[in-house]
C-alpha cells in the first residue's frame, strides 16, 4: 500500500446517518488521511436528505471537502431506508446551522470517483475507498470504469455480517439493501476490508463515557444529541458504534483481529438474500478476496473514541488542539 504521500488518500461513500456522521467527524479530523472526495448513497435516507445531511457536517466542522450526489436507487431492488431509526431527514435530534453550499460537485458520484481515482495515479498514488452505506456507487463505478480498479489500494466497508442480521435474519442494512452492488464489489478483484455488524455491536461507549463527551465541546454535544436519538437504551447497554468502526479500522488496525478470507454474497435466497457468506473455514476452496474484523478490543475502542470526540471538538473551533494528543 505504498503511495508517494505520507498520508492515506481516501474516497467517502456515505448515506448520513447518524453513525455516519460520528464516522465521518473522525475521518475529517485525522490528519493521517487526505479527503478528496465524499460521494452519497440512498441508504439511511433518500439521496436528496444524505446529500445535504453530508453538507451541514462540512459545515459544522469547517471543513471544504467535494460532494457529489450518487445513486437514488439500489440497483435492481426497490428503495429502503432507516428512516424510522435516524428520523426522517436522517440527523434527528440536532439543528444545524445551514449547510456547505459550495461543496456539492455538478459531477455525479460516479464521474467524480473516476476522476479523483485518475488523479491519484497520474501522481503514483492509489486510492482507498471507505464505504459507510450500501454499496451501490462502488458497483456501478467498478463496471463502467473497470480500469479505475489498479488504482484503488483497497476498500474498506462498514457492512456484511459473519452470522445474523439487523435487516433480515442474515443480511446487514447496508448489504441487505443492495445485495448485487455488495455482491459485484468483492467479485471485482479489488480487495475489501469488511468491518461488519457483530465488530459495531461489540465497539461500544459506555454510559460514564457520555456526560464526559457531552461536556467536552461543540462537537460532543452535538454527537451525543444524535446519539439520544439513535440508540435509546444507551443507559442500561451503552452505545454500539457501526460506521465508526469502518474509520478505526482504518486508521487504527491494531485493535481489531482479522481473516483472510473468501466472501460471497447471497442474492437468490428467499429467506437469506443479503447474507455476506464469509467462509471461515474454507469450505469453498475459494481464495481469500477480504479482510474480516472477527473480533475489536472493547477497552482499546473505547479509549479511542473518546480520543476522536476530542479532535472533532478542535475542528469546530471548541476546544484548543494539544500538540502530539489531538493532532496527531
Amino acid at each position: 500500500m505504498a503511495t508517494l504521500s505520507t498520508k492515506t488518500r481516501v474516497i467517502i461513500d456515505t448515506d448520513p446517518g447518524i453513525d455516519d456522521a460520528i464516522a465521518l467527524g473522525f475521518a475529517l479530523a485525522a490528519k493521517a488521511l487526505d479527503i478528496k472526495l465524499i460521494t452519497t448513497v440512498s441508504g439511511n435516507v433518500g439521496i436528496e436528505n444524505v446529500t445535504n445531511n453530508a453538507l451541514k457536517l462540512l459545515k459544522f466542522w469547517n471543513q471544504h471537502v467535494p460532494v457529489a450526489r450518487g445513486a437514488a436507487e439500489p440497483l435492481l431492488r426497490k428503495p429502503m431506508d432507516a428512516s424510522d431509526v435516524h428520523g426522517a431527514s436522517g440527523m434527528r435530534g440536532y439543528e444545524f446551522d445551514g449547510i456547505q453550499s459550495d461543496c456539492l460537485l455538478e459531477e455525479t458520484a460516479l464521474e467524480a470517483q473516476r476522476r479523483v481515482i485518475l488523479e491519484g495515479a497520474s501522481v503514483g498514488e492509489k486510492t482507498t475507498l471507505v464505504t459507510l452505506g450500501p454499496l451501490t456507487n462502488i458497483a456501478l463505478l467498478l463496471k463502467a470504469y473497470p480500469e479505475v480498479k489498479e488504482h484503488i489500494d483497497r476498500i474498506v466497508m462498514m457492512g456484511g455480517a459473519l452470522t445474523r442480521g439487523n435487516l433480515g435474519v442474515m443480511s446487514e442494512f447496508n448489504v441487505g439493501v443492495d445485495p448485487e452492488a455488495a455482491k459485484i464489489v468483492f467479485a471485482s478483484g479489488v480487495h475489501v476490508d469488511m468491518v461488519g455488524l457483530e465488530v459495531g455491536d461489540d465497539a461500544r461507549v459506555m454510559p460514564e463515557d457520555i456526560e464526559n463527551i457531552q461536556n467536552s465541546g461543540k462537537s460532543g454535544d452535538m454527537l451525543v444529541k444524535l446519539l439520544l436519538n439513535y440508540r435509546v437504551h444507551y443507559k442500561e447497554e451503552g452505545f454500539s458504534m457501526y460506521d465508526p468502526t469502518a474509520v478505526a479500522y482504518l486508521l487504527a488496525p491494531q485493535m481489531f483481529e482479522t481473516r483472510d478470507v473468501f466472501v460471497d454474497v447471497e442474492c437468490a435466497g428467499g429467506l437469506t438474500t443479503g447474507c455476506t457468506v464469509v467462509d471461515l473455514a474454507g469450505y469453498l476452496g475459494e481464495k481469500p478476496n477480504a479482510t474480516v474484523c472477527v473480533g475489536v478490543d472493547q477497552k482499546a475502542f473505547r479509549t479511542w473514541f473518546v480520543h476522536q470526540i476530542q479532535k472533532c471538538n478542535v475542528l469546530d473551533g471548541s476546544a484548543p488542539a494539544v500538540e502530539g494528543v489531538l493532532l496527531d
